[in-house]
């Protein structure tokens, strides 16, 4: 069982200064009268387990960020469905029965689609095939997608997706990056890292036929994708939204286990998430 007293957390990776994650969290204990802390800490693959062994049991949890994710997964000795799925794990909660982990990027994802009053899709595209586009692919399998294609520089990158998609009902297709036409979609996921280059072209035949794009970047922007975007006349969504609702996800977690159970006064906590990245707060 996890201690009552446990009290500390932090998000690791690397590189880790650029994380906003503390400040997400801080303002969201404040709201909500919880006396914990939570820092930040500079982990890679290689100094991971060594890392975690350290940690007593003054600790709660953890959040994990590139590149951490999938060696989080192989610690955790209870995974969450979206874990399961993804073979990604961006959460632990810290017990003396072993760490449990969850995938709160999966929720961030449906959330802050639903903030742009998306809640179903049939048919969307992701940009890129790595870590973040399985995440990306089961958020779109909860909104109902079934036809899903998935734009990538190397085709058998696309492989692992394809099989994921088989596993939830999605079909899952691929077209290069240098294609200069595509099939219309009502939603685009990026899932490219921020200093990705990208030629105008590709990009604004994206654009052109690629609906709403949510892009999982926040800390470089404009991307290459979003003023494609701009360029069209189109509507972009940064991954502000996205770190947003999956830190709220991972504070659920911390608080009572479960993603699924809402906070006490959640709704100021989210408020003041917001009013800490410098998003519009609900009226």
């Amino acid at each position: 069982m996890l201690s009552p007293q446990a009290s500390r957390l932090e998000v690791w990776g690397d590189p880790i200064a650029h994380s906003r994650s503390p400040q997400l969290h801080a303002a969201a204990y404040d709201v909500l009268g919880l006396d914990w802390t939570y820092g930040r800490r500079r982990v890679d693959e290689t100094s991971f387990a060594g890392d975690l062994a350290g940690l007593d049991d003054a600790w709660r949890g953890l959040s994990l960020t590139m590149p951490l994710k999938g060696v989080a997964f192989a610690a955790a000795a209870v995974l969450d469905r979206r874990a399961e799925l993804t073979g990604a794990v961006n959460t632990l909660l810290l017990d003396a029965d072993g760490a449990r982990g969850f995938n709160t990027d999966v929720g961030g994802i449906v959330r802050t689609l639903a903030d742009d009053g998306i809640t179903t899709v049939a048919r969307a595209r992701i940009v890129g095939a790595g870590a973040t586009a399985t995440s990306a692919l089961v958020a779109l399998g909860e909104v109902g997608a079934r036809e899903v294609d998935v734009i990538a520089r190397r085709p058998e990158a696309v492989a692992p997706l394809a099989d994921l998609g088989r596993r939830i009902g999605i079909a899952v297709t691929t077209t290069p990056f240098a294609a200069s036409d595509h099939a219309a979609v009502p939603l685009t996921i990026a899932t490219l890292p921020g200093d990705a280059t990208l030629p105008d072209a590709a990009a604004d035949a994206l654009a052109r036929s690629g609906g709403h794009l949510l892009d999982v970047v926040y800390g470089h922007w404009p991307t290459a994708l979003s003023a494609a975007w701009d360029r069209a006349g189109g509507t972009a969504r940064s991954g502000l939204g996205m770190l947003l609702h999956q830190a709220l996800l991972q504070i659920r977690i911390f608080r009572d286990g479960d993603p699924g159970t809402p906070l006490d006064r959640e709704a100021e906590a989210l408020q003041a998430m917001r009013q800490a990245l410098g998003e519009p707060t609900a009226a």
